[in-house]
């Protein structure tokens, strides 16, 4: 018995296109929470009968959907469609389903919007899913209609969880409908196939309440291969706040293992109990935590900070390395009459000209070398008198030295010649180093010495990301307090006030209301950061550039600063583009940068 066609208004496909998508646009904004429980679930249960083969090369010939919820059917969707193509002879002996019935059937580009607008809003059930799912798909993509992606719940997969083979040989709808004893029997039509799933599908939701699924989200995770210690541990993500923020996985003695950021806390949690966490350092602390702690925070950039604090306060041992606060390394120039360059993890409040901070001691090396290569730093490590000399080391005789070693340049030639470029290139202007570099490579190249030219490509790499990054940095944390807003998601805005570097409040204005008396508050109650000395005085410079980052949005607004904020005119920053050569491109690109 044919079933009839879903009707379908007299307008245009283009209108259909227009008004459907909106349709789903609207529903896309809300979705199915996963945490809602299945007896408040809207399910719409679909089958569909094909001219079989794959997606990209069949067709749908049948369209059957039933929509349930609580045990009840709210509605209902059948329809023939045409597929265009002809009909194997075995398909029509599997379904009944002819030439004949087909040619009066609305073509799949009519059916979709009406298909698309009834499963809005729920979540798609078919026995084994993901053959439906594939031609639906299909049809949409071909026919110029977005699929909406809805949650798909697999009740093949889930018998598979649910019953053992004691209880029924296969997972076959036919062997399933069976066991429930559905009102309605299989037949290979889309409809009857259809309401038999529904029947299946309850029955088993029913067997779910032993293995503690409760929810939508839970049901469908669990139809999938999650791990015991993830079914057993799920709870650690009950009551846990849909906020921004930062969530502690924490060991039975109260030991952070894990701190990670969301702007969803709840549902991140939840993920990690899903069978789409398949880390294997994540199953192992999994095992071993014992609760979860959330830290709420007013957006995402608050939330960001805080994580990295509580990593570099408590290492996690589950956070990878690279999450850590970077050891700071730093390149600076000694203080003494002759002074030469020196790689210290700390700056001295004496200490007036230095680069950093790196990310290596092998990358302040390299930036050494750069500068090394630009400028006659010597390269000693002695230290130099004004009064008495000492013998010059190789590096003289070869000319790579000025020898101040034998006095054979005086302190303020020296300091002309070769200690200034590098405070110059540090603060303001790398010119004179860039171009020395520069014009090293060129030479390198055309002697064909590529490998040479590679590594004082890479040098001079080394020099401008450090210098940068600096005078970046430096712009920021001068300034004494700075305010700043963005947009928030659900109105308002977003504020974060920022001193010297480090963030040190953040909050949320009411949407309507003005918000400089949240800003006020925000002042009122903020952190107390004194200055200090270097880029990053009051905070990593990870922190820091997390702000920058979040600064330089285009939708942040500058509220209010006590002082500019400005890089050098003719700083690092205008090599930005020379940079990138050097860190991506071969040493031939960089011969036409000299200026």
């Amino acid at each position: 018995m044919s079933h009839p066609a879903a009707s379908v208004p007299p307008v245009t496909r283009a209108e259909y296109v227009q008004e459907t998508l909106a349709g789903l646009d609207r529903a896309a904004g809300t979705g199915v929470d996963p945490a809602l429980p299945l007896y408040a679930t809207t399910f719409v249960v679909v089958d569909l009968e094909t001219t079989g083969g794959a997606p990209d090369g069949g067709g749908i010939t049948e369209i059957g959907a039933v929509k349930v919820r609580g045990g009840e059917e709210l509605g209902v969707l059948a329809t023939l469609v045409n597929p265009g193509e002809p009909i194997p002879p075995f398909i029509t002996v599997l379904t009944g389903i002819t030439q004949a019935m087909l040619l009066p059937a609305p073509p799949i580009e009519q059916v979709l919007p009406s298909f698309l607008e009834f499963i809005a809003d729920a979540v798609l059930v078919a026995h084994n899913a993901p053959y439906d799912v594939g031609f639906l798909k299909a049809a949409c993509a071909k026919h110029g209609y977005r699929w909406p992606n809805p949650r798909v719940l697999d009740t093949a997969a889930l018998a598979r969880r649910v019953l053992t083979r004691d209880e029924v040989p296969n997972r076959k709808l036919g062997t399933l409908a069976a066991y429930f004893r559905t009102a309605t029997q299989p037949t290979h039509r889309a409809l009857d196939d259809a309401k038999a799933t529904v029947d299946v599908l309850h029955g088993l939701i029913g067997r779910l309440g032993g293995h503690r699924v409760d929810t939508i989200g839970e049901a469908i995770e669990f139809a999938k291969a999650v791990t015991p210690t993830q079914r057993r541990k799920r709870h650690l993500a009950d009551g846990l706040p849909k906020v921004p923020g930062v969530y502690i996985f924490r060991a039975a003695d109260d030991r952070p293992l894990y701190v990670g950021t969301s702007g969803d806390i709840a549902t991140r949690v939840r993920s990690y109990f899903t069978a789409a966490e398949k880390r294997a350092r994540i199953s192992e602390m999994l095992a071993a935590a014992e609760r979860v702690e959330a830290v709420e925070c007013a957006h995402s950039l608050e939330a960001e900070v805080r994580e990295l604090r509580l990593i570099a306060a408590h290492a996690p041992p589950y956070n990878r390395r690279s999450k850590y606060p970077e050891r700071q390394v730093w390149l600076k120039l000694t203080d003494e009459a002759y002074p030469r360059l020196s790689i210290v993890r700390d700056l001295a409040p004496t200490d007036t000209a230095y680069l950093g901070p790196f990310r290596s001691k092998q990358a302040a090396e390299l930036a050494a070398a750069g500068f090394h290569d630009a400028v006659p730093l010597r390269q000693c490590t002695h230290r130099l008198s004004r009064r008495t000399t000492i013998p010059a080391c190789a590096l003289a005789e070869l000319g790579r030295c000025p020898a101040p070693c034998e006095h054979r340049i005086t302190p303020e030639e020296y300091d002309h010649r070769a200690a200034t470029p590098f405070r110059t290139a540090t603060t303001d202007d790398p010119q004179v180093v860039v171009d020395a570099l520069l014009a090293r490579i060129e030479v390198l190249s055309q002697a064909q010495r590529y490998e040479e030219a590679a590594v004082a490509r890479a040098r001079l790499a080394a020099v401008l990301r450090a210098a940068v990054r600096m005078q970046r940095l430096v712009a920021l944390t001068r300034i004494a307090e700075l305010a700043a807003a963005r947009p928030h998601a659900r109105g308002g805005w977003e504020l974060a006030l920022v001193r010297h570097g480090r963030l040190a409040g953040a909050g949320v204005s009411p949407p309507g209301v003005h918000p400089r008396p949240t800003l006020n508050a925000i002042r009122a109650t903020a952190e107390t950061v004194l200055p200090g000395h270097g880029p990053v005085p009051a905070a990593s410079a990870e922190e820091t550039e997390r702000i920058l980052s979040w600064l330089e949005r285009p939708e942040t607004r500058l509220v209010e600063a006590s002082s500019g904020w400005a890089s050098p005119t003719v700083g690092a920053g205008r090599f930005r583009a020379l940079l990138a050569k050097a860190e991506n491109g071969g040493s031939h690109q960089l011969s036409t940068e000299r200026s």
